[in-house]
C-alpha cells in the first residue's frame, strides 16, 4: 500500500504520541500506575526562561518604580530653595477655621459689595501654592488643638492635646526651638491668647480646656521660662485672681502680676494700645489683652473700634515691634499671627460674620506681604488652615424640590451685625423685663423688639412666624436662630456646628522659597519647614522640656506626684 494510502490510525512506533500510548494500555492491563518523567526540550526551556526574566524585569521596574517615588516625595519635602544663611524672619499666619469655600463666599461678597468685576481676588488668591491634610491621631475630623500641635511640633497628636504627643510626653515647639536660638518671637490673635492655636507654641497641657494653667506657663512659668516676647490679644480672664471683676479663672493667681514680676509690660485697653504706636514704642516683652474673653467678631467691632484693636493694627504693631527689636542682632524674629474668630463664624453657621473676619485677614495679610516687601531682612510668610469649619457651601437647598443655582451675597451685605452680637441684645432686653416668654404678657413686646432687631441687625423684614416663634419659644439658642435666618437669606449651606475633614489651602509669600509646600501635603509637613527654614533644631527643645518638666511637678494633696502639664 502506499505511503498516501495507508490508514488514518495506522500505528506508528517511532511516534511520541505511540510511545505513551502503549504505556498507558500496559497500565490498564496491569493495574500499575505509570510513572513517566517527560523529557522537556530546548523549546520548553527557553520560554521558562523568557518568562522568568520576564517577571524578575517586571518586579524590578515597580521596586525601581517606588524608590523613585519615595525620592521624589523626599525632595519634594526638602529640595526647596535654601534658607538664608543668616538673619532671617518668618511669619506663620493661621487662618482659624477657613476651607476653601470661605474664600469663594468672601470673594463673590467683596465684589457684590464694591461692584468689582468678576475677575476681582482677594489678595489671599494671589498667593495659593498647596493644600493641607488636617486629620489627628484620633480622628479624620481634626480640632485646633491637634492641628496646631502639628505646626508646632511638626508631629501628629490626638484632639485637645495642646503640644503634647499621644503618650502625653511634651514636644518641643518651633517658637521654643527659635527662642532658644536667639530669635525673638511673638503671638498675635483675635481670641484668648490662652486658646488653642496660640497655646500650642508656647505651653504643653494634655488637655485645651486648662486654659488657668496655660496662661501661667506662658508668661513663663515653664520648663524653659519665659520664651515669648511680644502677645497681643484677649482672653484677659484667664489671668485674672478669681474673685475679682472678668476673672474666669478657678483660683486666686493673679498671672498679671506673675508677668510683671517675670519683666512683662502690660496693656489691657484701647488706649494702652494706642500708646503703642504701632510698634515704634513698644518694650518688650509685652502682654496685650484688650478683653475679657475674645475681641468682637469684625462685623460687630468695626462699630466699637475705640474700645478694641483690629488683626491688621495688632499685626502691624507686632512686625514693627519685633523688627525694631532685632534690629542689632543676629537672629531675627520668628511670629505666628491667628485670624481665630474664623472659626468661631463657623461654628455660629455666621455667614455674615465669615465673610468680615475673612476680609480682615486678608488685610492682615496684605501688611504682612507689604512688611517683607520693605524689610531689609529676608523673610518669608506662610499662611494656613488648621480645619475648615461649618461644612460650608456657598448654595443651600431650602425645599423638597430640584433647586435653583442661586447664592444672594447681598443678604450678607444687609447684616450690619453678627448672630453673636444679637443673641446678646436680645438677651440684655430679655432680662430688663419682669417677665418673657412666648405666652407672658409681655410677648407682644418681645415680637416687636424681634422685628426690629431682625431689621436693623440683618436686614430681615420677612421673617416668618416659624422663625419668630422658635426666638420666642427658645431665646437659649438665639445665637442660632438669628444665623440659620441669614443663612437662609443668603442661601448659604451648613453642613455642621462642628469642624470637617476638608482639606485647607496652604498660601505664601514667596511661592519659591515655600516651594516644598507646593502641592498637596500633611499639615505636619508644614511644621517641618518652619522649622527647617528657620534652621532650628525642635527635637533638642524636646529633649530639654522631657529633663526639666520633672522639676515642676507637684505632689497632690493624696502625695501623688502631678504632672507641670
Amino acid at each position: 500500500m502506499a505511503r498516501g494510502e495507508e490508514p488514518l490510525l495506522v500505528q506508528r512506533p517511532s511516534s511520541e504520541h505511540s510511545s505513551i500510548a502503549a504505556e498507558e494500555e500496559e497500565a490498564l492491563l496491569t493495574g500499575e500506575r505509570t510513572t513517566r518523567n517527560p523529557k522537556y526540550g530546548r523549546a520548553f526551556w527557553r520560554e521558562v526562561g523568557l518568562f522568568a526574566w520576564a517577571t524578575i524585569a517586571t518586579a524590578g521596574i515597580i521596586i525601581l518604580a517606588v524608590v523613585y517615588q519615595k525620592q521624589q516625595q523626599t525632595a519634594r519635602r526638602h529640595d526647596d530653595t535654601p534658607a538664608p544663611s543668616g538673619k532671617r524672619n518668618l511669619i506663620f499666619m493661621v487662618s482659624d477655621g477657613m476651607g476653601p469655600t470661605g474664600l469663594s463666599l468672601t470673594r463673590s461678597f467683596r465684589q457684590y459689595e464694591h461692584g468689582l468685576p468678576w475677575g476681582d481676588k482677594l489678595v489671599l488668591d494671589g498667593h495659593l501654592i498647596g493644600q493641607s491634610r488636617t486629620r489627628s491621631t484620633s480622628s479624620l475630623v481634626t480640632d485646633s488643638a491637634a492641628g496646631a500641635t502639628a505646626f508646632s511640633c511638626g508631629l501628629k497628636s490626638y484632639n485637645g492635646a495642646i503640644s503634647v504627643l499621644p503618650d502625653h510626653s511634651p514636644c518641643g515647639t518651633v517658637l521654643e526651638a527659635a527662642k532658644k536660638a536667639g530669635y525673638m518671637t511673638g503671638l498675635v490673635v483675635t481670641t484668648r491668647i490662652t486658646d488653642a492655636t496660640p497655646a500650642c507654641f508656647a505651653a504643653h497641657v494634655n488637655m485645651r480646656e486648662e486654659e488657668d494653667r496655660i496662661a501661667e506657663q506662658m508668661v513663663g512659668y515653664h520648663p524653659l521660662g519665659r520664651v515669648v516676647d511680644l502677645m497681643l490679644g484677649a482672653g484677659r480672664c484667664h489671668f485674672l485672681p478669681n474673685g475679682t471683676r472678668g476673672s474666669c479663672r478657678a483660683d486666686d493667681k493673679d498671672v498679671v502680676t506673675m508677668a510683671k514680676e517675670n519683666g512683662f509690660n502690660y496693656v489691657d485697653s484701647r488706649a494702652g494700645f494706642d500708646g503703642l504706636k504701632l510698634g515704634s514704642a513698644v518694650e518688650l516683652p509685652l502682654l496685650g489683652l484688650f478683653a475679657e474673653y475674645d475681641i468682637p467678631f469684625e462685623i460687630d467691632r468695626r462699630f466699637e473700634d475705640e474700645t478694641y484693636p483690629a488683626l491688621d493694627e495688632m499685626t502691624k504693631t507686632a512686625m514693627k515691634a519685633l523688627a525694631e527689636a532685632t534690629r542689632d542682632n543676629d537672629k531675627g524674629f520668628f511670629l505666628m499671627i491667628e485670624g481665630s474668630r474664623i472659626d468661631d463664624a463657623g461654628h455660629a453657621n455666621d455667614p455674615a460674620a465669615q465673610v468680615h473676619e475673612v476680609l480682615a485677614y486678608d488685610k492682615a495679610f496684605s501688611s504682612v506681604l507689604e512688611f517683607l516687601e520693605k524689610n531689609s531682612v529676608p523673610g518669608v510668610m506662610i499662611s494656613t488652615s488648621d480645619h475648615e469649619t461649618g461644612g460650608l457651601s456657598a448654595a443651600k437647598q431650602l425645599h423638597t424640590t430640584y433647586p435653583d443655582y442661586l447664592w444672594y451675597p447681598g443678604a450678607l451685605g444687609n447684616a450690619s451685625h453678627s448672630s453673636e452680637h444679637l443673641a446678646r441684645q436680645y438677651f440684655t432686653h430679655l432680662r430688663s423685663l419682669p417677665q418673657h416668654g412666648a405666652h407672658s404678657s409681655t410677648s407682644d413686646d418681645v415680637r416687636a423688639y424681634l422685628t426690629d432687631l431682625l431689621a436693623t441687625g440683618l436686614g430681615v423684614h420677612d421673617a416668618t412666624s416659624e422663625e419668630m416663634q422658635i426666638l420666642l419659644n427658645h431665646p437659649e439658642i438665639s445665637f442660632y436662630t438669628f444665623a440659620d435666618i441669614i443663612s437662609r437669606r443668603s442661601q448659604t449651606g451648613w453642613s455642621t456646628h462642628g469642624h470637617s475633614a476638608v482639606d485647607v489651602n496652604i498660601y505664601a509669600s514667596d511661592a519659591r522659597a515655600a516651594k516644598a509646600l507646593a502641592g498637596n501635603h500633611e499639615n505636619t509637613e508644614v511644621g517641618e519647614f518652619l522649622a527647617r527654614w528657620l534652621d532650628v533644631d525642635v527635637g533638642a527643645v524636646t529633649k530639654e522640656l522631657r529633663e526639666k518638666g520633672v522639676a515642676f511637678d507637684t505632689v497632690g494633696e493624696g502625695g501623688e506626684r502631678e504632672s507641670w502639664m
